[in-house]
């Protein structure tokens, strides 16, 4: 990959880093806020890696908002906020293929809903927030046939991003408004992923454009029915190029 998103996944990750996102899986899915974590010592014998690494991995926590650490007292859980979450998606994402599968089925749940509702409630502004991250995308991709820069690719994603957060916004559920505000960065991680897939698999970003004018002008015509189906049909086709871009990755091997 040339893009620095790219140039991160890619790169080894330390042994602290590799602690603290064992950590926050088991911080999210089995520790309460207000819960003490285990000392240095016993987490250094848990992980047999030296105390200042276990406290390296301890500070990345802290900075992600997951701990809250006070001079001479265990590290404590923190209540999750939504840059827990999105950190949480990203570690997730970058060091687990998996995981980048796990997202789109969440996506999958979550976006033709919130294409239903949008199409359904969707306000004047909302439609035109929606209009402006596609416009945005059109203006970002350049002259057909000509490489992207690495600003042209960054701000495609960003547009792509916004026009999916957009949606959920406009469907007037506050809750999916902010898992998508949460998840931007995660999202974004993963379309530099499946742009791979898309080329390999002979399709241009024009056609991305495209799946998301469809949607907005099922959204525009008030048709919750098709609206689903055309986001259903974007994500599934989004799943496609990730699989085929998982298997460019696997052939190259580790550190491509």
């Amino acid at each position: 990959m040339t893009t620095a998103e790219g140039d991160q996944r890619t790169d080894q990750p330390t042994a602290a880093m590799t602690i603290a996102d064992a950590l926050a899986r088991e911080i999210l899915s089995e520790m309460s806020p207000g819960v003490s974590l285990p000392s240095e010592a016993e987490l250094a014998a848990r992980y047999d890696v030296s105390r200042l690494t276990i406290r390296e991995a301890v500070k990345l926590l802290e900075g992600r908002g997951l701990l809250a650490i006070a001079r001479g007292r265990k590290a404590v859980v923190r209540e999750p906020d939504g840059a827990a979450f999105a950190d949480f998606l990203t570690s997730v994402i970058r060091y687990d293929s998996k995981g980048l599968f796990d997202l789109v089925e969440v996506r999958l749940a979550l976006e033709v809903q919130s294409a239903t509702l949008a199409a359904k409630r969707a306000t004047r502004a909302g439609i035109a927030a929606i209009e402006s991250e596609l416009q945005g995308m059109r203006d970002t991709v350049g002259i057909p046939g000509e490489p992207m820069t690495h600003e042209q690719e960054v701000g495609f994603h960003t547009h792509d991003v916004g026009f999916h957060e957009a949606v959920a916004l406009a469907s007037g559920n506050r809750v999916l408004g902010f898992l998508f505000e949460a998840m931007a960065r995660p999202l974004r991680e993963g379309f530099f992923i499946s742009r791979r897939g898309h080329e390999q698999r002979g399709h241009s970003l024009h056609d991305t454009i495209e799946a998301h004018q469809r949607i907005l002008d099922c959204i525009k015509a008030g048709n919750g029915r098709t609206a689903a189906e055309a986001m259903r049909v974007h994500l599934k086709d989004t799943e496609r190029d990730i699989r085929v871009a998982m298997r460019q990755l696997a052939r190259q091997g580790p550190g491509t």
